[in-house]
């Protein structure tokens, strides 16, 4: 029985062998890696860190980028009955300081020289961390190379053959596997501990719903200190699936179609980029061209829909539907790498137009919902039982109910032990044995969960009227002029919003229109690009009640920074914080 993450290691070195279980570029090209060789670093690297010291409980910090070293350090740590406490490389100085002296690690794993910069100058300041380890280059003094643990690992091995399986299978399911820091949206992050069974339990279930097997191969670009990404990628170890590595985010769209992968994971920020993208490349085509795809898309969406409703799909619209794809969808489906089989989203609500746009091409996007608190699946929708606009059925073995503000309450195997050394903040977040997740929603008479918005961000107006901002902001995420916003109003006596324009399609935008400007302060000072917002908004909202719509606006000349506090390093937005900063500005805009 496979119940903790050790257990997928063992099962995966035993049961899936094959010569491309990773794929990470080396010299502009991807080079397989296979499992036995996976397996013999993991092995080595596990024993390397047990001859350093390392005891059952111990915390070891990863800060890397995604890559397979990371993946072996986190499976080692693991499989040593250690504990894994992955740090996003993009938080600040002091952001990681926090999360290592919280977590009370004594090992720290940092990937190359630019990041080891950022430890470096906060290491008076880390006071329990004994050993500094370096995957890339070499320092001198107390910091070791990652290879140098593998080679004490590798004589540990040869003296103590059996120990490494030894400890593996000892690890019990209830035995705390990661300690993982939430985004911190409303506060100071907090470390979320999560068991080897509450990882398991989300990854066999979700297996039991979503085909995904050992011929699929994944492109992993989300930074694998998300819970989302981490807990997929033990799921594809779990069938041995192939895993390949993105070189960065940057280069998802290049390396999408080098790697060829049939399941991606992604945030919603992807989808729609990859929307604007399309519809840009669209717009700036001769006119037969546009004409043809707007005929497509319609004959897509037409079919798509009949689809849905398990309607007769009649044999006109099939062969319309197949000329379409000829045309069109096949060369955009091809910028994928021309395998996806579907995509997975999390992280924040999907738009139900992108989900619509991408079903329409023939591919899925699977959205659920979950916390890093639930490891992190509640709900999901899948293949053959989906909802758009839902973020699907609560999952097998897992229960939820509503407190009477609509806040979603869980229980389940798939909730945490608790925050790492925050007793009050455990004691706070759970009511009756109850996970309060802070989101509110509603189970639709299918039983499809709709999330509604944050219980903390929901907007009440100075008359009374509850505004939930996340669908707006969703809604308007839509539009390629907008890369960024925040629905503002609590106590006010309408709604407004903070508008972060995507300069460039701006940039573009004004010059067709004539509109000149030198900087991009002057360009949303022109009224007519105020106007122009104004139109963009309208026509993205029409759905609204007359309490929601946006009545005035207020554009920002640049976009929100994760090193300004104002993104969390998931690229959330903390509306507190960027309330705050900008609370002269919105003042001034009620002012009136």
């Amino acid at each position: 029985m496979i119940d903790t993450l050790s257990k997928i290691f063992l099962n995966l070195e035993k049961n899936h062998q094959r010569e491309d279980l990773m794929m990470a570029k080396k010299n502009g090209q991807y080079q397989p890696l296979s499992t036995a060789e996976f397996a013999r670093r993991v092995r080595n690297i596990s024993s390397g860190l047990k001859a350093l010291g390392l005891n059952k409980g111990d915390k070891v910090v990863i800060l890397s980028e995604n890559r397979p070293e990371w993946v072996m350090v986190d499976v080692a740590t693991v499989c040593s009955r250690g504990v894994a406490v992955p740090v996003y490389t993009n938080l600040t100085s002091d952001q990681i300081r926090y999360i290592i002296n919280d977590s009370q690690a004594r090992f720290l794993v940092c990937s190359n020289l630019k990041l080891w910069q950022k430890v470096d100058s906060i290491r008076p300041e880390l006071p329990l961390i004994e050993k500094y380890i370096l995957m890339e280059g070499a320092m001198p003094g107390e910091v070791m190379s990652l290879k140098e643990v593998e080679e004490r690992g590798e004589e540990y091995n040869l003296n103590h053959p059996d120990d490494f399986d030894r400890l593996a299978e000892s690890i019990q399911p209830d035995d705390l596997a990661t300690i993982i820091y939430t985004s911190g949206t409303t506060g100071v992050p907090k470390g979320a501990m999560l068991s080897h069974y509450n990882l398991v339990n989300n990854i066999e279930t979700l297996h039991s719903l979503v085909d995904f097997n050992g011929g699929d191969r994944a492109l992993s670009f989300l930074p694998l200190s998300h819970v989302l990404e981490r807990m997929c990628t033990y799921a594809w170890l779990y069938v041995g699936a192939c895993i390949a590595y993105a070189e960065s985010v940057d280069t998802v769209a290049d390396n999408l179609m080098e790697a060829r992968p049939t399941i991606m994971v992604s945030v919603p920020r992807f989808f729609d980029k990859f929307y604007a993208a399309v519809i840009d490349s669209v717009l700036a085509s001769p006119n037969l061209q546009r004409r043809i795809f707007f005929w497509a898309l319609q004959i897509g969406r037409k079919y798509a829909q009949l689809k849905l409703n398990h309607s007769h799909l009649p044999a006109w619209l099939k062969l319309r539907y197949q000329l379409a794809s000829k045309l069109v969808f096949s060369k955009i489906v091809e910028r994928t790498g021309g395998r996806i089989r579907f995509f997975v989203s999390g992280g924040a609500p999907l738009s139900r137009e992108i989900a619509e746009f991408f079903y329409a091409l023939g591919i899925m996007i699977i959205e659920g919902y979950g916390l890093t608190e639930t490891s992190p699946v509640i709900s999901l929708n899948t293949l053959t039982d989906f909802k758009f606009g839902t973020v699907g059925k609560i999952l097998p073995g897992e229960e939820v109910k509503f407190a009477p503000d609509g806040e979603i309450l869980v229980r389940g195997p798939n909730v945490m032990k608790g925050y790492f050394n925050k007793e009050a903040e455990t004691k706070e977040a759970f009511e009756d044995g109850w996970f309060k997740t802070g989101d509110v929603g509603y189970l639709d008479q299918d039983g499809f969960l709709v999330i509604t918005d944050r219980k903390k961000d929901i907007i009440v107006t100075s008359g009374g009227k509850n505004v939930a901002p996340q669908p707006i902001e969703n809604a308007l995420a839509a539009s390629p002029y907008i890369a960024n916003a925040v629905v503002v109003g609590d106590r006010r006596k309408f709604v407004s919003a903070l508008i972060v324009p995507d300069f460039e399609k701006l940039k573009k935008y004004a010059a067709e229109n004539n509109i000149t400007f030198s900087s991009n302060r002057e360009l949303i000072d022109r009224p007519e690009i105020y106007e122009f917002f104004m139109q963009e908004i309208n026509r993205l909202t029409p759905h609204l009640a007359s309490y929601e719509k946006i009545k005035k606006i207020i554009l920002l000349d640049r976009d929100f920074e994760i090193e300004a506090g104002e993104m969390t390093p998931t690229l959330k937005v903390r509306r507190k914080v960027v309330e705050e900063k900008y609370k002269s500005l919105i003042d001034r805009l009620y002012a009136d």
